[in-house]
């Protein structure tokens, strides 16, 4: 392996013109050079100078090592930049998995500044997991997980980044929008349009149908939430929805669900020594309001 002090003596040499100036640049005694060159030529067998009264002219094996010391050492230089990077958090990869399906245009307001930020980290969305987004954030698959139903464990904690409630959608001529709350018998009657998530996970199931013994009439998945607020909208069906996403919805009036079920949207994260990149993550997602 080459030591690369001779080529950064020689690079300085070359810019400076003088064996007394490179010494100065490297913070070395002018013997110190002379002893690194000398220790380099006699491990290699070769001569890197040759001294022309005051002058130094490099050897044909002296300009190679010129030329390979001008292509090495910016890069050898820049790979220190990025460690002291990295060492202050400042670069690297935050993969955001989620579990919240209606959160996209939440999180595409945190996307812009945070991408402005933190220009060297890499930037990674999915909702596609093997088992689960609890699965992927203990597996290190993803870095941190956006969902409104947090699950406990010792390893992980959970911010809550903002709060609302689960309203049921209805078309604004619905009968339903008279009432000041749905109970679970109304539902009996009415097609119930959901994200295509477990139904032990849907809380219009678990804190509201299942403890009355109650069923929608027929329940059925979208994928978006634009096609689902539509569907709703031309009197088809109805839909738990986050209270945020009907402001501004054309056509959708949002009723209270029994007493109110009441939600936060929680990010998830490993314990440990956090970087700062998923720090200012964290602060973003905190201060943008939904």
């Amino acid at each position: 392996m080459l030591d690369i002090q001779p080529l950064a003596i020689l690079r300085e040499i070359d810019r400076t013109g003088s064996l007394t100036d490179a010494a100065d640049r490297l913070n070395l005694t002018q013997s110190a050079v002379s002893h690194a060159i000398r220790r380099f030529e006699e491990r290699y067998g070769v001569k890197l100078w040759e001294r022309e009264g005051r002058k130094l002219r490099l050897t044909p094996t002296g300009e190679y090592l010129l030329s390979l010391a001008a292509r090495v050492l910016p890069q050898l230089e820049h790979g220190a930049t990025v460690l002291e990077d990295f060492a202050r958090g400042r670069r690297g990869a935050l993969r955001v998995g989620m579990e919240c399906h209606p959160c996209q245009d939440w999180l595409m307001r945190i996307v812009d500044p945070f991408l402005a930020a933190w220009p060297d980290v890499d930037l990674d969305v999915t909702s596609a997991f093997q088992f689960g987004g609890l699965a992927a954030l203990l597996g290190h698959e993803i870095d941190l997980l956006v969902t409104p139903d947090p699950v406990e464990r010792p390893s992980l904690e959970y911010r809550p980044v903002f709060n609302y409630e689960l309203v049921l959608a209805v078309a604004d001529d619905h009968p339903l929008v008279r009432k000041r709350q749905v109970t679970p018998s109304d539902m009996a009657r009415e097609t119930l349009i959901t994200y295509p998530v477990a139904r032990e996970r849907l809380d219009i199931y678990t804190k509201f149908l299942v403890p009355a013994h109650a069923l929608p009439r027929r329940h059925r998945t979208v994928e978006t939430t634009d096609l689902m607020l539509r569907l709703v909208a031309s009197g088809r069906a109805v839909s738990a929805t986050p209270d945020w996403l009907l402001r501004g919805a054309k056509g959708v009036t949002g009723v209270r669900i029994g007493s109110g079920i009441p939600k936060s949207i929680h990010v998830g994260y490993r314990t440990g020594t956090m970087p700062g990149y998923l720090e200012g993550f964290m602060q973003l997602a905190e201060s943008v309001e939904i």
